[in-house]
This record gives C-alpha cells, structure tokens and sequence, in this order.
C-alpha cells in the first residue's frame, strides 16, 4: 500500500511576498503540489519546482472556484497519491482562513499534516499603515472580528455590547462592504461616534490605500474612495498614532509602477530593490535565456584552455553557461589556471564568486566599449587567444575591437536570448496608462520589447518613460523610438535603482 504524502497548509502572508516565512518558503520548494487561493501572492509560486502541479482554488465574493468541501477533499486524494502537497492560504490559515476545517478533513481522512503559521493581515495591513494595533498607554487589548456576515440580519454572531464596552483595537477582515453597517452597530452597541477608524485596502502592497475617519464618517469616506477588498477596517485610539508613525508611503519609490523587462530568471534581486523602495513591480520578461543550440563548440573551448590567455565574461548568464560546459566537459576551476579573466560589470563578477574566483580585469564602466579599451591598455594583445563566450545577439563592438588589436579572438555561442510572449494583465497596464516607469537593463530587452508591444497593441504607448542601465542600451532604445528619461551614472543594478529614486525626488517619474 502506497504511504500517503503530507499535506502542509502554510500562511502565505498578507500580500507581501517578503512576508512569507522562511519555513513556508521550505516547504514550497519541497511540493509537488501547490493548492493556491486568491488571496496567496502569485510571486509565490516561483518558489516551487518548475515541475509542480500548480491548483487555484480561490475564492472571491459571489465567485468560488471551489467548494471548501472539494478543496478539503482534492486535499486529501492527492496525499493519497503520495504526493506532498502545499495548501497556500492568505494570511494565518487559522485566522478567518478556514485552515481549521482542512486540518480535520485532513486528521479524519488519516493523512498527516503540518501548520506553517502566516503573518495576518490585521496585524500587518495595520503596521504597514503606521497603526500600532497595541500601545502602551493606548490600549492593551486587540479584538480580531469577522465582518463578513450581514450587519442587517435579525440574529448576528458577533457580540456588539461586549466590542464596544471592551475598548482596544478592533480589526474587522473581510468587512468593506458591511462597514456602514458595522460602524452603525458600534455606535448603538457604545462607541462614541468619533471613535477613530482606519480603511487599508491592499495592505502590505504597493498598492495600499488608506481612508482615515470616524466611526460617524468613515462609511462615506471610504465610499467616496472607492476602496475595494482586500481591505481591514482598524477601530480605536491606536489609529491616531498614524499621523505620527506612517512610514510605507513615504518610501522613495510608493505609488510608482515600474515595469521590469529583464528575464524572469534574472529580474528578481531588481525586482525586489525597487519593491523595497515602494515601487509596484510588473515583470515583462522581454527576454528568456536558453542554451545554445550546439553545445559543442563551448565544451571544446572549455576542454583545452591551455592555449587561452583570457577568457572574457560579458554577462552572468554567460558565466554560468560556461561553468556548465566545464562540468560537462569533465573539467573544474582548475583548468583555468592560466587563464587571465575579464568580466563587463560587478555583476557579472559576481556571478563568479561561487566558482572560486575574482576578476582580474573589471573597467571602470560596465560596456562593451569601457571593456575592450580596458583589455587593450592593459597589454600587447597581438597573438594573445581570447575566449569570448556569450549570446547569439550580442553586437560585434567588443569581438571586433580586439581582433584589430591583434587578438585572436574565439566567439563562441554559450546561450540564446530569445523572445518571450508578453502576460495580458501587462498589455492592459500599458493600454491604460497605468505604468510610470520601463527599465532596461540591456539592448535585447529593448528590441524585443518594443517588438513585442508594437505586435500585441499596433504602436508602442506614448507614455512609456525609459530607464537605462548604460549608453549602448541608451543607443538602441533611441533607434527603436524608446525616449529615454535618464541613465543611470553607475551602468549597474544599484545604478539604475539610484537613478530612479533621483527622479522620483525630482518629479521626473
């Protein structure tokens, strides 16, 4: 008899992918299924095997894709299957998450489990607002309160009375569409009218709006707004601190949408720099990084190296592609002994640093011209072998510009740079003016993504504003009819990140 996988329902967190704990983060990495709700960040899944069944069973208001039973139940067929299984859940799965009810489901159908607590929303929709849910001094007490039910129904569920005489905070889930109601039933239950309240719909996201008020104004505030769900309501004393603390919209970067267009495999670390910063971040993976086609050439390059005087990385994926054709060559580090290495910019010679080893050329500017004048004034190229592995698009500036050094130079394709096909959800940010900012991060993004828009929408958008990591980038997006905002002054990662804090103090972007 096959032994049944486990099944482990982890808090996805309010929203925040950062916010995710690190066992959470473990145990998606070890699934093989992934049963996700709506209120689960998408950007979570990336966590998981490429390979894993991925399962939405999300639920909106008037909207269930399934039924709690069919979820308790597809839970349990598929640990019976032997398969580990993460049930991804907004928030705690214990806190108005039904993780409760899936955890017996689970204990009466034999299967073993785990509970991997998440950060709440009440909590954390509340501090990300400047809204310290307990303060000394303030209130020692915190409620956590459904709002889901009908205010208007004969016999509620909810001891009004007990709200309003026990003081604190109250943090009401699941309850913008019941708040006139709500705030109508804490007045006549005790509350003063001008109890504070906070609205934050979309805590934790960069899309976090906060209608302030009190209980007698805060249901036409908010209307007036136009907040939606997902949203917390925050009653009490402790909201008045906000004027005080508020801190998540005064990052540099907050209210920005910011499209990202390097590979998915790559646009991660600036993803999240620019998050941090407060930036909405849309992923338009222009580009996807492939192995080359013929491996051959790389892995006889990598084989015999005892001819070559330099090896020239011009980007991490070429790094790793070469790193891969040594293994498979049945060679390490050390055949590279006598082998002089020179790399573009700080990443790429940081995509060198798990093998062991540091540059021993890296020019002052991170482009195929800086380091090609970098190369030649270091020495005498004449009849030196240099081993220059890269993409199947990468320009001819660099290649050239040695061999009329007189450097013999082997050009050999370690990976592709292909085309990607764009996500709808993207198209319609563009299609409505909803994006602030576009970085590209190298030629080939630029060039596909204006392929790319102006095949999906007929034009590219006139309000798309450019970020350039450096000038050759800058030159092609100039030839494609991309206007370029600014550039960054460091043509690195942190650079472009610099530049565009810059412009945002500057009321450029």
């Amino acid at each position: 008899m096959m032994r049944p996988g486990v099944v482990s329902l982890v808090g996805a967190g309010p929203g925040e992918p950062g916010l995710i704990t690190l066992r959470g983060v473990e145990c998606l990495r070890q699934a093989r299924v992934v049963v996700y709700d709506f209120l689960a960040n998408p950007e979570l899944l990336e966590h998981a095997p490429p390979d894993a069944e991925r399962i939405y069973v999300g639920k909106q208001a008037g909207h269930h894709t399934l039924r709690q039973e069919d979820i308790n139940r597809l839970l349990v067929e598929r640990a019976r299957a032997g398969q580990r299984v993460v049930r991804l859940k907004g928030g705690d799965p214990f806190v108005f998450g039904r993780g409760g009810e899936e955890a017996l489901a689970l204990r009466q159908a034999g299967i073993p489990f785990e509970v991997v607590p998440g950060v709440t929303s009440g909590i954390a929709a509340a501090a990300c607002a400047g809204i310290p849910v307990t303060h000394r001094g303030v209130n020692s007490v915190l409620t956590l309160v459904t709002g889901h039910e009908d205010p208007g129904k004969e016999q509620s569920d909810v001891d009004w009375e007990a709200l309003a005489r026990g003081g604190g905070t109250l943090v009401f889930y699941m309850g913008v569409g019941n708040l006139p109601g709500i705030a109508r039933r804490l007045e006549a239950a005790g509350r003063p009218p001008d109890t504070p309240v906070a609205v934050i719909s979309r805590g934790t996201l960069p899309e976090q709006e906060v209608v302030e008020g009190t209980l007698d104004t805060i249901a036409e505030r908010a209307g007036a707004a136009g907040l939606r769900p997902p949203a917390v309501i925050v009653v009490g004393e402790a909201v008045r601190l906000r004027a005080q603390i508020a801190w998540f919209e005064q990052r540099p970067l907050f209210g920005r949408t910011v499209v990202v267009t390097r590979a998915r495999t790559q646009a991660s670390v600036l993803a999240c720099e620019l998050r941090n910063l407060g930036a909405r971040v849309l992923r338009f993976p222009a580009i996807a990084s492939a192995p080359a086609e013929d491996p051959t050439p790389l892995r006889l390059a990598s084989a015999d190296l005892s001819s070559t005087d330099w090896i020239v990385f011009t980007s991490p994926n070429a790094v790793e592609a070469f790193f891969d054709a040594l293994d498979a060559s049945g060679g390490d580090a050390r055949r590279l002994g006598n082998c002089a290495i020179a790399v573009t910019g700080p990443a790429t010679a940081e995509a060198l640093r798990p093998h062991g080893i540091r540059p021993d050329l890296l020019p002052p500017k991170a482009t195929a011209a800086a380091l090609a004048r970098a190369l030649i004034e270091h020495g005498d190229l004449t009849g030196k072998r240099i081993l220059l592995p890269r993409s199947q698009i990468a320009p001819d500036l660099l290649p050239e510009r040695l061999r009329q050094a007189g450097a013999d130079v082997l050009d050999v394709v370690a990976y592709r740079t292909l085309p990607t096909d764009p996500d709808p959800d993207l198209l319609e940010a563009f299609r409505g003016n909803g994006v602030h900012a576009v970085v590209f991060t190298s030629s080939s993004t630029v060039r596909n993504f204006a392929d790319i828009l102006r095949r999906e929408l007929g034009h590219l958008p006139d309000a798309v504003a450019g970020f350039s990591i450096g000038p050759e980038t800058s030159r092609t997006a100039a030839e494609v009819g991309i206007p370029i905002v600014a550039e960054a002054e460091e043509h690195t990662i942190p650079g472009l990140v610099a530049t565009l804090v810059r412009c945002a103090r500057e009321g450029t972007l």
